[in-house]
């Protein structure tokens, strides 16, 4: 508030206030995108330790460049476009992939009160940005004007949707312990006693069930290894991109990373704490809560990165089997479990 009311005094109210939110999105715009930057790096050097290989090593001190000069020769490229294809929906897929990646991020709280909007449904705004996702993929399918990329992009359809449903019930778990769509609220609610029993600010037993299922969801949401179906290249070539090149496939693929990181933080705030340490303990707070903040989401990107190096793809079959009859009927039984215990305990965030 104090941020933006010095551009108002400075500027007057309008201008002002529209000068501060340009600078706040640029403050987090920029910072995400360099750190899907160092992703795309950390999941290779991740992937080569596992597989007892160097990794990127050459561009800059330990390949800490490569992932700029990769994506410097693909905007260097010619972006080719098929002759039967759709020109407009082709170009605008990968856009609407991009933008929905980062403006998902003007809802997540880094530290308390470092949050771009700190609305009070902050949680339904993530829900609604993250399935609108899917629109980026179909139309990249469709628009190709291709069989292999159609399939592809009908694939995330049904995988993205399925998924959808048990990160939805996963969220009202968290909403009825919390009693709030505000995600700084679902922080603050893990801080202190676990269940009246434990001190720690992570980990809460009665949601740690759903804290597993979300984190396999969220590897089916964002088509990550063993869930990547949509662009298996054994039997799509590539999937919904194969048609793609340039800056087009770029915004596919940052888009893509940017989803991961999201919904690490996403993970970090729901279930472990976001910027709160480990355990309710005074000298632990002398470490600023977004240090916190960001180790916990390395550490889930850590284990994303993990599952891709030594997890092997499911049949599209097991994928549709566990997100219907698994992950659906126990995240909803879960709900009812959560629900019993609140009204048991009297215990209402």
């Amino acid at each position: 508030m104090g941020f933006t009311a010095f551009f108002q005094g400075l500027l007057g109210h309008d201008i002002g206030y529209l000068v501060a939110t340009i600078i706040l999105i640029l403050l987090i715009a920029l910072p995400v995108m360099l750190g899907v930057a160092m992703a795309v790096y950390a999941d290779r050097k991740v992937w080569a330790s596992m597989q007892l290989r160097r990794g990127p090593n050459v561009v800059g001190p330990f390949g800490l460049m490569q992932t700029f000069a990769d994506a410097l020769k693909l905007f260097l490229k010619e972006t080719i476009i098929p002759s039967g294809a759709n020109t407009g929906v082709f170009l605008i897929a990968p856009m609407i992939t991009f933008t929905l990646a980062l403006i998902a991020w003007a809802v997540i709280p880094f530290d308390a009160g470092l949050v771009l909007a700190d609305i009070n449904v902050g949680l339904l705004y993530l829900f609604a940005v993250s399935s609108l996702g899917v629109y980026g993929i179909i139309m990249s399918g469709w628009a190709s004007n291709s069989k292999y990329p159609f399939l592809g992009g009908l694939r995330s359809a049904a995988q993205m949707v399925s998924y959808e449903v048990s990160i939805g019930f996963v969220i009202v778990c968290v909403v009825l312990y919390s009693s709030s769509f505000n995600l700084s609220d679902i922080v603050a609610a893990q801080k202190g006693m676990v269940l009246g029993i434990g001190n720690g600010n992570i980990l809460n037993p009665l949601l740690f069930p759903m804290a597993i299922v979300f984190f396999i969801s969220a590897l089916a949401e964002t088509n990550r290894p063993p869930f990547d179906l949509p662009e298996a290249e054994a039997e799509l070539v590539a999937g919904y991109q194969v048609e793609y090149s340039s800056m087009a496939f770029a915004l596919f693929f940052l888009g893509e990373y940017a989803n991961v990181l999201l919904m690490c933080a996403l993970s970090s705030i729901l279930f472990l704490g976001g910027w709160l340490p480990p355990v309710n303990w005074a000298p632990l707070y002398v470490v600023p809560g977004f240090v916190w903040f960001m180790a916990k989401l390395f550490g889930m990107f850590f284990i994303f990165a993990w599952v891709k190096a030594t997890v092997p793809r499911y049949r599209y079959d097991q994928l549709m089997r566990l997100g219907w009859k698994v992950f659906l009927p126990l995240s909803l039984a879960w709900v009812c479990v959560v629900s019993g215990w609140l009204v048991f305990t009297g215990h209402y965030g």
